[in-house]
Order: structure tokens, then C-alpha cells, then sequence
């Protein structure tokens, strides 16, 4: 018997038990805490090679089956998954979401995420997600959807305000997040008419802010009606990524002030897609095209993100990351975390592996 093995995998499943609970069994505790462990060693969602990454005593080919099998017929609810993460979130509630859209190619299959994501220094993460076999906008429906099964898992209380880029506008959308009086900032395109409460003036958006100069931002202190719902607008002129100056208009429920700064938080989830895909753990690497399938991948990889982060932070609070000319970190709590992470489950040392699995402690 291996003991360094044993004594890794017992530890991670003491873990894993007191977070499930009665959720799931122990034979399926112990297969996730083979799959993340494997997940994090080699960075990659591909079976093949989570296969040879397996701490299991029996050979390759049956760790393969074993997570084909998972994979293709166990019906995992993601929910515990999303009350996992939500858990372990190194911060309180009220929280900022940002809800985004992001077209990814597995295998042959092209797949829409429309996921929602809680940001938070410089990070997203991954709460919420949905599925759809489609390219392109997803439809209001879809995002009603995803809001209130968010409210039905954490509660309305639990939001500070919702972020979302210029897709994510519409009558029925902004109607609906007005009636729950859910605070939103969300970008508009430049055009859009809106009329003035006071006067029923109709004019374009950016007339309004015709006399901005570049880093100025301002706020409209009437508040407007846009597609027939009444909202505050703001507005900063900034740099495009090709340099051309350009209006970046913002709705919002209440507090346009605010907006500004609010609303740049919402591409941090584009640092998580990027995270999940390229720089992490490499998403698009499966060979799935069942939609359901991919849902449960994406439900594991969710809890070695967060865990991988965590112990990031944890890292950083002991030898500070290095920060470049630019201002900017060297590399990003994730990576410290899972780096750090991967280099213990390979060497293993028990008694920093112990430490990291606290870590996924929601206590």
C-alpha cells in the first residue's frame, strides 16, 4: 500500500465530507477529491490525462472509465456546487455581480456560458452558469432565468448591484430589474434614444454628454426613460483598445455617481473565463459535446478555481506577490494558489497539505 497516497486522499475526503455532508455519498466524495487533486497536477480537463494523474492503486485505463462513467451518467446537482463556492467566498455579502456571455468551442460543439460570477479583488468567481447550444445573444428569458435562481439559492439581500456589458440590455430585462429593485449598472450603446422625464425631450444617449474630454466622467442627475423604463445615465470618455476615443455610457437603478467605478469590476469575469480556459485549466481541451456532460465538468473545475484561489491569498499574506513596473501583480492569486498547490500534491508534504485543505473548509 501507498501510504504517501492514502494519507493525501484521506485527508481531502475528510474534507470533502463535512462540506457535502449527507449531499453525497462517500464514493462519490472520494471520486471528486481524486478528480480536482488530478485537475490541479496537470491543469488540464482532459480524461486522458486526469486519468494518469489519478492518487488511485488501481491502473490508468480504469481511472478513465471511472471518469467517463461520471461524467457520462451520474446526475450531479450543480446547485451544491454554487452553494459550495458561495461558502468559501473570502468575502461578505452584499456582493457585486457581474453576469457575462462567453462563446466556447468543445471539441466540435459550440457552446454559449451565460454565467453569473461574484467579483471581488481583481478576481470572479464562478456562482451560476447555464449552457446554451447556441452562438450569440442570450435572450432575456435566459438571463431571468439565471437572476432568480441566483435569489432562490442566496437571496436578494445578498446583492449590492448587478454589472453587464451593452448585450445585456433590453425592456423586459431592465423592467425586470426594476420591479425587484435589483441596483444594476450596465453599458449602453451610444445611440440609443432615451427621453427626458421632465420635458419628454427624445434624444440620443450621447447627446447628453456631447462635451466629455477623455478620463472625464459625468452623470445625468434627471433620471430618463430608456425602452419605456426609468433609469439614471452616466458617462467617462475613455481609450478604446485601439486607442480611439470613445463615450462609455452606463444605466443604472440609483446612484449614477457611483457608476463609474462600479461598473469597472465587470471585466474581472472576462479574467475568469480566461483563467478557466487558457491560463488554468485549459476547458477547452475536452472532447465533450453533451451539454450536461459539460456542465458537470465545469461544476468540478468551479471548486478547484476557488481553492486554488484561496490558498492564494493565503500564500500572498505570507511572502507577498511581486508587483511589476506596469503596477500590476506578477501573476494572479489563482495562479500562486494553484501552482503552489500542484507542486504539494506531487511532493507531497502532509503537513502543508493539511493546511491547504482548510482551505476549502466553509467554516
Amino acid at each position: 500500500m501507498n501510504t504517501r497516497i492514502e494519507s493525501k486522499n484521506s485527508i481531502l475526503n475528510d474534507t470533502l465530507v463535512k462540506i457535502f455532508g449527507d449531499n453525497l455519498n462517500l464514493a462519490r466524495i472520494k471520486f471528486i477529491g481524486l478528480f480536482i487533486s488530478a485537475l490541479i497536477k496537470v491543469q488540464t480537463v482532459s480524461f486522458e490525462k486526469l486519468a494518469v494523474a489519478f492518487d488511485s492503486e488501481v491502473n490508468t485505463s480504469s481511472s478513465l472509465r471511472r471518469i467517463q462513467r461520471f461524467i457520462a451518467n451520474y446526475m450531479l446537482d450543480t446547485n451544491i456546487i454554487s452553494r459550495l463556492v458561495f461558502a468559501l467566498l473570502p468575502n461578505d455579502p452584499p456582493f457585486r455581480l457581474s453576469i457575462d456571455r462567453t462563446n466556447w468551442k468543445f471539441g466540435k460543439t459550440k457552446i454559449n456560458i451565460l454565467a453569473i460570477a461574484i467579483v471581488h479583488d481583481g478576481v470572479a468567481f464562478p456562482l451560476l452558469y447555464s449552457m446554451l447550444p447556441k452562438f450569440g445573444n442570450s435572450s432575456t428569458k435566459e438571463r431571468i432565468e439565471l437572476m432568480d435562481r441566483y435569489i432562490n439559492l442566496f437571496g436578494k439581500e445578498t446583492i449590492e448591484c448587478v454589472l453587464a456589458d451593452r448585450e445585456f440590455i433590453g425592456e423586459q430585462w431592465i423592467r425586470y430589474l426594476n420591479i425587484n429593485n435589483i441596483r444594476y449598472h450596465i453599458r449602453i450603446r451610444n445611440n440609443f434614444l432615451v427621453t427626458i422625464s421632465k420635458n419628454g425631450h427624445i434624444v440620443k444617449a450621447s447627446w447628453l454628454f456631447s462635451n466629455l474630454k477623455i478620463n472625464q466622467f459625468k452623470f445625468h442627475e434627471k433620471i430618463v426613460i430608456l425602452h419605456g423604463q426609468y433609469c439614471y445615465l452616466s458617462a467617462s470618455k475613455v481609450k478604446n483598445k485601439q486607442g480611439v476615443p470613445e463615450l462609455q455610457i452606463i444605466i443604472s437603478f440609483n446612484n449614477p455617481q457611483k457608476a463609474n467605478v462600479l461598473y469597472k469590476d465587470r471585466w474581472q469575469i472576462e479574467t475568469l473565463f480566461k483563467a478557466l480556459k487558457t491560463s488554468g485549466f485549459n476547458m477547452e481541451d475536452t472532447h465533450l459535446s453533451d451539454i450536461e456532460r459539460i456542465n458537470k465538468l465545469f461544476a468540478l473545475v468551479m471548486i478547484a478555481f476557488v481553492w486554488s484561489y484561496k490558498v492564494g491569498i493565503y500564500l500572498h499574506s505570507i511572502v507577498p506577490i511581486k508587483i511589476k513596473k506596469h503596477g500590476r501583480r506578477a501573476y494572479s492569486f489563482f495562479k500562486y494558489g494553484l501552482n503552489t498547490l500542484a507542486k504539494v500534491l506531487y511532493n507531497f508534504n502532509i503537513v502543508e497539505f493539511e493546511r491547504y485543505c482548510k482551505f476549502l473548509s466553509c467554516t
